[in-house]
This record gives C-alpha cells, sequence and structure tokens, in this order.
C-alpha cells in the first residue's frame, strides 16, 4: 500500500467515519505528512487508528481524536490559538494551517527541539514553540481558541480565564478508564458554556491538578 493511499483511508475510514466532516480540517490532515512526525520506531502505525506512543510516556493522539478535536474549535484564519502539549508537532502543523497563529507548549524540551526540527523541514515557519509548563504559564494576550493534547484530571477554569470572548476550549477531563472530550465556549460577555463530544483516555497533561485520594 502506498503512502498516499494509507493517508487516504486513514481520513475516509477513520476520521470522516468519526463525524469530521469539515473540509477544511481534512484538508489540513492530508497536507501536513503525518508520517514525517510519528517516531521511526512506530513509522508502520502512522496512519494506523490507535495513539502512538511518544517519549516521556506521551503519546500521538489517534488520527480521528485529533480531527475532532480541530473540527470542534471551529478555527478561522484571524484566530489565535494555544496548544498545550505539543508533542510530536503533528497537530501543531495542522493548526497552524487552519489559523492565524499558533504558541504551543510542552514541558519537555527534547520534544519541543524535535517538533521544531519537524515544522521546519516542512518550511513550517509560522508556530511559536516554547518549553514551559502550562500551569506556571502566565500569558500576556488572550487566545481565540486552546487546544488542550493531554488530559486534566480535574477541570480547570485557568484555560477558559485565558480565552478572548468568543474563544473556544477543547479539553478531555476525567480519570482512566472513562475521561470527556468537551467543548467550552466562551460568551463576548465573559460567560461560558460546555458541550460534552465523545469519551476516550489520554495521557494527563503533567503537573495537573488531580483530585485527592480516598483514604479508608
Amino acid at each position: 500500500m502506498t503512502i498516499e493511499l494509507a493517508r487516504e483511508q486513514m481520513l475516509g475510514q477513520q476520521v470522516r467515519a468519526w463525524e469530521v466532516l469539515d473540509e477544511r480540517v481534512i484538508g489540513a490532515m492530508r497536507g501536513v505528512p503525518r508520517e514525517q512526525f510519528v517516531p521511526e520506531a512506530y513509522r508502520e502505525l502512522a496512519f494506523a487508528d490507535t495513539a502512538i506512543p511518544l517519549p516521556h510516556g506521551e503519546e500521538m493522539m489517534a488520527p480521528k481524536i485529533e480531527g475532532r478535536m480541530l473540527q470542534a474549535l471551529a478555527l478561522g484564519p484571524d484566530d489565535s490559538v494555544l496548544e498545550i502539549g505539543t508533542g510530536s508537532g503533528f497537530v501543531t502543523a495542522c493548526l497552524a494551517r487552519l489559523a492565524g497563529s499558533v504558541l504551543s507548549l510542552d514541558i519537555h524540551d527534547d520534544l519541543v527541539v524535535e517538533a521544531q526540527r519537524r515544522l521546519a523541514a516542512l518550511g513550517e515557519t509560522g508556530p511559536q514553540l516554547q518549553t514551559a509548563d502550562a500551569f506556571n504559564f502566565r500569558p500576556t494576550t488572550g487566545f481565540d481558541a486552546i487546544a488542550l493534547t493531554g488530559s486534566l484530571p480535574l477541570f480547570d477554569e485557568r484555560f477558559v480565564a485565558w480565552l478572548n470572548p468568543g474563544g473556544r476550549l477543547f479539553c478531555i477531563v476525567g480519570q482512566a478508564p472513562v475521561m470527556e472530550a468537551r467543548l467550552i465556549q466562551k460568551s463576548v460577555t465573559g460567560e461560558w458554556v460546555q458541550e460534552s463530544l465523545f469519551e476516550t483516555v489520554v495521557p494527563p497533561l503533567r503537573n495537573a491538578p488531580r483530585p485527592p485520594r480516598f483514604r479508608f
């Protein structure tokens, strides 16, 4: 099977089948060569319906989850985006093709360096990558959209506060074996509503607050 056929099967049988019908999102995922963002040891899984391990216990989300996230954020060409969890850089590159500006944070410096290398090799010079702990980060401006690629054991309203009026936040909340993907939308008056999208399981963001353990 050729790489392009495998890519099209991924888009058709996984991403579209999971109700990702936004052609801009499909185009972005088609245009970014996913196989170049997968660690060499897992290259044969680049288009598989599975998460792919990354260093430090992190992972690339399955393509269908990446597609649902990108679609839910409903990005426009003038939108500013904050990504928490650069990982391989694949989602970063997709965000850059859909939005106006992208700032991506990862707590692991080696992941940031490697993602920057991959993006540069594709000529993707727009995204700004930064090594930072999201839970110590203090943004100097608001964002039109925020994408959390790791989960939150407890929902954290700080990310809502970082949204501009009308902004959108994608997050996955809960603990294994059940986590809930949510879309948070902030109104022009500062109020916000949340929508449950689907259930999944992804590793938590490093240093994310956790609920207290029950003690007998």
